[in-house]
């Protein structure tokens, strides 16, 4: 029986003399479609002059700052400065003041020092009283991250504080943002990938409504997951609550920043994507007719065998074929565009956007999660709209005809853009093997690559299957027990997917070991020739000072001194004081108390150190009734 086609709708003749043009609705759709992408694009392109900016390192860490901290000043300051690694985003409560009370004091708002975008600084009172207050601060890094942080300074002589300084927002608020970035990971997988899947992959796809359920699924994830995180920034930016988020201050300082133009430009690009998705699916399906066997026949017997007449004949054109030529076209340039302006807006604005060769790293980040999409997404909508069971039956394997071979061959890629890509950015954000075990962003990632080592195990079963029923040209003799096998395979796939998916959320707000990473000081120089010990101090000379520093970071530190003689044993000494000098001589050196542990191991247990850099303890070590020797040990904080 032969069967012809016959598309929904009408179609008009036009004469030859008349070009040939899309219908009205196809242009009003396609010049929204392109109004709604410069729109989006524009708001990209305005990210893009950070990538040339200069590197700096993910997390701004706070290099120095005026006063030092533990710094006991005779009169008080006229203004706090503090100068961080990198630029930063200022708020309303970017600096605050507490008095030894723990009041917080009025001062000036806080603002850019001479210009400059990494140096912050807030005016002070001129009436403090005697006594020693807390600075408390908090910036937005370039990598839109909050870091934040405490240090203290007295007026006139020390005195007991009791300022409590709050750190964080509390849990709260930076829970709901990881969870909103988890939902748009995912959502953006189930669109870009679901949607290759349904459009291109599968060619029953743009009929089957699951798979498009699956796709406008994603799109409304990752329209939600945005503008949580986009609610949230404001309050984790400020240090406010929860209840702050429809604060309008709040959502418009959150606006004005990269962060902020990056979820904009997300959402109008979601809508640009959506309706692409939208125009490709919503296209009526041929709808085959049975026509008779002897049509052809009766045809022939009822039409004249004239030839036609070329001064009457014109060629007929209908307006679809326009628009099937836009369809085939512009709506794939569109989409691939889009898809990749769409992975921009997180990378321009998250870890990829600091750090060393942020030109390599922001093209890297973004086809590492194209590729992550295109996989995951493909893979639920696989998942749920071939191998899920159809009612009561078993699906045939016909429907996994073609798109189980093209989904494998595409996921096949899509894993070695991952690992390719991943490669290279762990590289960037770890450093070394130490910084692996030793930070918590080295943790997850180790734990990441064991459950992506778990999909890879899982997908080299599915593929085998393919690459088997290839061979064979048909199905395997068992074809339910086949079919099961790759269902479980398929539904482990996606359950390890999603977890995947969840620690990649936690890792984008957790510091890169690169940065958090600091092995500790242990160092060991020779106790001075010269001392003049006597007595049971008379083993010193020859001996060794052991100095071991954790962790080597700005803040507070803990130092464990031993003493050795030259015979290898411990040697106490009456009294030993110590020092935390710079090597910038306009710093004043900071008091270190040390305290004996026992006999010739001491511990300085709260020593602070105010920034990173070029650092030396300063050890007096009192070795008889009336001699003290002094010793520096050098060290780096990080």
């Amino acid at each position: 029986m032969r069967r012809r086609h016959v598309t929904r709708g009408t179609t008009a003749a036009v004469p030859a003399a008349v070009p040939c043009a899309m219908p009205p609705r196809a242009r009003l759709v396609a010049r929204l479609v392109a109004i709604v992408f410069l729109a989006a694009g524009g708001l990209v392109v305005g990210l893009l002059p950070g990538v040339a900016a200069r590197p700096a390192y993910a997390h701004a860490y706070l290099l120095e700052s005026t006063p030092v901290d533990g710094q006991v000043l005779a009169s008080p300051p006229a203004e706090v400065r503090l100068r961080f690694d990198e630029a930063v985003s200022l708020g309303r409560r970017s600096i605050q003041l507490l008095d030894p009370t723990g009041k917080e004091l009025a001062i000036g708002a806080a603002e850019y020092a001479d210009g400059k975008a990494d140096t912050a600084r807030a005016s002070l009172p001129r009436d403090l009283a005697e006594g020693t207050y807390v600075v408390s601060w908090r910036v937005t890094s370039v990598d839109s991250h909050v870091v934040s942080g405490a240090f203290s300074f007295s007026v006139g002589h020390p005195s007991a504080t009791a300022a409590l300084v709050e750190q964080d927002t509390g849990r709260v608020v930076p829970v709901v943002a990881a969870v909103g970035r988890a939902v748009a990971y995912l959502g953006v997988a189930l669109a870009l990938g679901g949607g290759v899947f349904v459009a291109g992959l599968w060619p029953g796809g743009r009929d089957d409504r699951r798979g498009r359920r699956v796709v406008w699924s994603g799109f409304a994830a990752l329209a939600a997951g945005t503008a949580v995180v986009l609610l949230a920034q404001g309050p984790y930016a400020d240090g406010r609550p929860l209840t702050a988020v429809f604060d309008p201050g709040l959502l418009g300082a959150t606006l004005s920043t990269r962060l902020g133009h990056a979820l904009l430009a997300r959402l109008v690009l979601v809508v640009v994507l959506g309706v692409v998705f939208l125009i490709v699916v919503g296209r009526p399906s041929p709808v085959t007719v049975p026509e008779p066997a002897d049509s052809e026949t009766a045809r022939a017997e009822t039409t004249p065998a004239v030839p036609p007449d070329p001064e009457t004949t014109r060629p007929v054109t209908t307006r679809a074929e326009p628009a099937g030529v836009a369809r085939r076209t512009v709506l794939p340039a569109v989409a691939v565009v889009g898809a990749i302006a769409i992975t921009l807006t997180w990378t321009l604005a998250d870890h990829a956007q600091s750090g060393a060769q942020i030109w390599l790293a922001v093209p890297a980040t973004s086809l590492h999660l194209l590729a992550m999409a295109l996989w995951l997404g493909g893979l639920v909508t696989l998942a749920v709209c071939v191998l899920a069971p159809a009612g009561r039956r078993d699906p045939a394997l016909l429907s996994l005809e073609p798109a189980l071979p093209r989904f494998s061959r595409l996921a096949l890629l899509c894993f070695t853009v991952i690992a390719v890509t991943g490669l290279y950015l762990s590289w960037r954000q770890v450093g070394t093997w130490g910084a692996l075990g030793a930070t918590g962003f080295g943790r997850l990632l180790l734990g990441k690559l064991a459950v992506v080592l778990g999909v890879l195990a899982l997908a080299s079963g599915a593929r085998r299957f393919v690459q088997r029923r290839d061979r064979a040209g048909r199905a395997p003799q068992d074809l339910g027990a086949a079919v099961r096998r790759l269902r479980r395979s398929v539904a482990g796939e996606v359950v390890l997917g999603v977890v995947v998916v969840s620690i990649t959320a936690v890792l984008v707000d957790t510091a890169p070991a690169r940065t958090s990473y600091a092995p500790p000081v242990d160092t060991t120089v020779p106790f001075p020739a010269a001392v003049n010990a006597s007595g049971p101090y008379g083993g010193l000379r020859g001996g060794s000072i052991q100095v071991k520093i954790e962790p080597a970071r700005p803040g507070g530190n803990t130092a464990d001194i031993y003493l050795t003689g030259r015979d290898g044993r411990l040697v106490p000494v009456p009294e030993i004081s110590g020092a935390l000098e710079s090597r910038d001589r306009a710093v004043p050196a900071l008091p270190v108390k040390v305290t004996a542990a026992e006999p010739g191991h001491y511990v300085a247990g709260s020593m602070s150190v105010p920034y990173t850099g070029e650092w030396a303890l300063r050890l007096d070590i009192r070795v008889s009734d009336f001699d003290e020797t002094r010793v520096r040990v050098p060290f780096t904080a990080h």
